[in-house]
Order: C-alpha cells, then sequence, then structure tokens
C-alpha cells in the first residue's frame, strides 16, 4: 500500500512536533496555550473563527523553520520536502529586510493545490547562508566558511535516495516511507555533537544566524510554528505562564475585521545545553541561545494591491516615534489605509477570495462585488499562506544577543529568484500565480453556474 505525500507530509509534521517538544519543553507550553484559546474562540465567535480554515486544520497546522550553509544543502532539502508534496514558493531576502546581520536568503515549501493545503498544510521557512557576501564575510573568514560547509554531509544518501524514489512514484510503500521519515526527523534532530567554540565564536562575532548555520556540523530545527486565531490573547497567556515574550506582535495590527497577511510571535530564545570542545581539546558544558517557540495568526492572502498597501503601511510607520505607535498610532494608520470587511478587500481588489454561487437569481452584468452584495454570491478568503521578510527578520533579531558586523562598503552578493530556482533546480512559485490560480478556477465556476457571458461580465476581471 502507498503512503502518499500528502500523508507522508502529515506524519512528517507530526514528528517534528514531537521531537521538538522533546528539545524545547516550552513548545510543549506554546501548543497547549494554543489549543486552549483556538476552542474558546470557537465557542466565542462560532462559524466566523473557521472563515479561514477549519478548527481540525488550524489545530493540525505548523510551519517549521531550518536553515542550510550552502547551494548543495538547498538542493538536498528541496528533493526531500519534494518527496512530501512540497514546493519551494517565493523568495525573501533577509540581508535586505534587517539592520542587524542576518546573511541569509530563503524560500518556503509547502504545498501549492487548494486541496492539498486544506489536508495538511505544512511549511517550512527554509534559508541559506551567503557565505560569498563579503558584506558579512571578508575573504579569509569566507574562504574557510565555505570550505567547512563543503566538507560536511547533513542528509544521508540513503535519505536523498527514498527522497527521489517517493517524488517519482509520488509516493513510498509502508517500510520505506518508514525509514524515510525516521531517516528525515533524525536529520532535523540537535546533535550531541561538540561544538567547536572557538569557530562558533568567530562566527556568532559576524552573525549569530551564521555561527548557528555554518559553526556546526549538522542542521535542526530553529523553530516550529503552531497557528492561533487569538494572537494577541495568546502573548498574555504565554506571560501568565512564566514564559518570556518578545516585545511586539510582527505584521499588520489587529483590526475588528478580516486580517490582511500574517502576524507571528515568539517566545524568546532559551538557553541550551550545549557541549563544546575547547582549543586544548577538552569537552565542556555550556549554553547556546538560537532556538525559540513562535506562533502565528494567518489572515487572507493580500493582491499585489494589497501588498502594496502592506508595504506602504510600513514605510510610514517607519517615520512614527514609539510612543505614537504604543499610543494607538498603528492601529489608526492601517484602518486609514486598509479595509476591514471582506466586501470592501473583495471591491477594492486588495485580497485573495475565493467565490459560489448560492442558488439565488443572479444579474449576470454586476460585478463580483455586486453579486456578493445580492447575496447570489458567496466570497471566502483564501488564507495567507506564505511569509513577510520583514515580520521574519524583525523575529531573528528579537531572539539575537547582539546586532554582529556588517560593512556595507562591501561587495554585496548579488542573488534573487532566479538565482534561488537555479540553486533549487526546480520551478520557484509565485504566491501571487498560485491565489490567482485558485481564485479564478471557483469564478469560471461560477460564470458555468450562472452562464455568465466572458465576453461582457466584469465579474471575471476580479
Amino acid at each position: 500500500m502507498t503512503v502518499t505525500h500528502t500523508q507522508l507530509r502529515a506524519r512528517f509534521a507530526s514528528r517534528l512536533s514531537a521531537l521538538y517538544g522533546q528539545e524545547v519543553p516550552a513548545y510543549k507550553t506554546l501548543v497547549e496555550v494554543t489549543e486552549s484559546i483556538n476552542v474558546e474562540a470557537i465557542e466565542r465567535v462560532g462559524a466566523d473563527a473557521e472563515k479561514l480554515g477549519s478548527i481540525d486544520r488550524v489545530t493540525a497546522e505548523r510551519h517549521g523553520a531550518i536553515r542550510v550553509g550552502n547551494e548543495r544543502e538547498m538542493s538536498q532539502v528541496a528533493a526531500i520536502f519534494g518527496a512530501m508534496g512540497m514546493f519551494p514558493v517565493g523568495f525573501y531576502d533577509l540581508r535586505e529586510a534587517a539592520s542587524s546581520s542576518i546573511p541569509v536568503v530563503s524560500t518556503a515549501f509547502r504545498p501549492i493545490d487548494a486541496e492539498e493545503l486544506a489536508a495538511n498544510p505544512f511549511r517550512v521557512f527554509t534559508s541559506m547562508l551567503v557565505a560569498s557576501d563579503r558584506r558579512f564575510f571578508d575573504d579569509d573568514l569566507g574562504g574557510r566558511l565555505a570550505s567547512f560547509l563543503d566538507g560536511r554531509t547533513l542528509f544521508p544518501d540513503e535519505l536523498l535516495v527514498l527522497a527521489a524514489e517517493s517524488e517519482a512514484k509520488l509516493g513510498l510503500d509502508d517500510a520505506a516511507a518508514e525509514r524515510f521519515l525516521t531517516l528525515a526527523t533524525n536529520a532535523f534532530a540537535l546533535s550531541e555533537e561538540p561544538v567547536d567554540r572557538a569557530w562558533y565564536r568567530e562566527l556568532e562575532s559576524v552573525s549569530a544566524v551564521a555561527a548557528d548555520i555554518g559553526g556546526v556540523t549538522t542542521t535542526h530545527i530553529n523553530h516550529l510554528t503552531p497557528r492561533v486565531l487569538d494572537i494577541d490573547l495568546l502573548h498574555t497567556r504565554m506571560e501568565q505562564r512564566g514564559i518570556s515574550m518578545i516585545d511586539t506582535i510582527q505584521g499588520p495590527p489587529r483590526t475588528d475585521g478580516t486580517d490582511l497577511l500574517l502576524r507571528q510571535t515568539s517566545f524568546r530564545a532559551l538557553d541550551e545545553e550545549r557541549r563544546f570542545r575547547e582549543s586544548d581539546g577538552s569537552i565542556r558544558t555550556g549554553t547556546l541561545r538560537v532556538r525559540f517557540g513562535e506562533v502565528e495568526s494567518r489572515g487572507v492572502a493580500a493582491t499585489p494591491a494589497g501588498r502594496d498597501r502592506y508595504d506602504a503601511f510600513l514605510a510610514r510607520l517607519d517615520s512614527m516615534s514609539a510612543t505614537e505607535r504604543e499610543d494607538g498610532g498603528a492601529r489608526e494608520l492601517w484602518s486609514a489605509m486598509v479595509p476591514e470587511s471582506d466586501i470592501e478587500l473583495l471591491d477594492k481588489d486588495l485580497a485573495y477570495f475565493t467565490v459560489r454561487a448560492t442558488g439565488r437569481e443572479a444579474d449576470r452584468g454586476a460585478s463580483i462585488a455586486d453579486l456578493v452584495r445580492s447575496g447570489s454570491v458567496v466570497a471566502e478568503p483564501i488564507v495567507y499562506e506564505d511569509f513577510l521578510p520583514k515580520s521574519a527578520a524583525g523575529i531573528f533579531t528579537s531572539n539575537l544577543d547582539s546586532e554582529g558586523s556588517r560593512d556595507s562598503g562591501r561587495d554585496a552578493t548579488a542573488f534573487d529568484a532566479l538565482s534561488m530556482e537555479g540553486v533549487l533546480g526546480r520551478t520557484l512559485h509565485d504566491p501571487h500565480t498560485l491565489y490567482s490560480r485558485i481564485r479564478e478556477a471557483s469564478i469560471e465556476e461560477v460564470r458555468r453556474v450562472l452562464r455568465l457571458d466572458p465576453e461582457s461580465d466584469p465579474a471575471v476581471s476580479v
């Protein structure tokens, strides 16, 4: 019997969650608080709480984050996720998204079809170190870092062979699936191998993120993220449980209407006991603070026009003082720039929705928004499945002990979406194309059911 990509993905997400809970006990508390708040939200709000996904989906939902060191490792991890029906979506350059030293570029691996997202939307934000970027690493350190990364093996050959088989055959038999999941989970477990203290500290002086990636011989889960329906309440509840949270919730402010895009927060990185190899060869115990527990609240996916509003909001927010923001200025600014109701977001083409006919008589010349207002069509928001560079950088930065070092006068390594696609050796999907495809499929079905004329009907150009 074949274990499908969907089943492999769900089982892998569950195993990673169990592993991370063992490694970082505060993550278990985060999941407990998240699940209790989600139950409360359903009881308080009812069906509206599930407009952006059923409670079963939200409860099971996770996103992970991992970091790799070079192009070979990035290509290999793409094959491992491809074996579970996860595809690279979007390009994120965190080098440009933060003032602190974060020398990585990233993509996210996730399902791309609506049915697969509904079944299990597990996604992994995956960052790759850019050791050639001389703003962070001079010729000497960059060369030694590249040699170190070239000499390590993150993923065993057997895992990569099974990954290729699963991708080719759309799944694995029971025995092969069990072996694949065991190897894949072990590949992301925190290693007990001693860390070379001098090497780690040298990289850490440039960037704690660089040290976490290139200062060790393995990779690991950097954080694992459940989804919550009330992130503001969660922030308070976690503090009440004695777990220190970062100061702010990243992303758009809370509104009384439909949330747009993504809001994130995390508990602060905790001291984790690690073994270190000293310069004299002795092994001593110490601690590192690199891993944290993130939680997210997902809203409706923004169209290019909606994303422009968000970017304009960020630009204006940067000019505000901290006092202005704390006094409600951020929320007032957001409310002035972005409507809160579904119908306004739809009417102004600021967010993606699917539509379906209700069976009521329809005006065939009306716009989608007017058909929704009349009750002939129902609009349902499409969940934002991706990430925000500035929010990701904000989470990373909030959990660093120092900003590291960076010489902006040196040459930057050019790296963009096409570069990432070349590294991966597979299509890098554009998020807007994926959301549009889901939206247009629903419009086509409404057009068919209501027998709308595509030549004259303005509804098809939502």
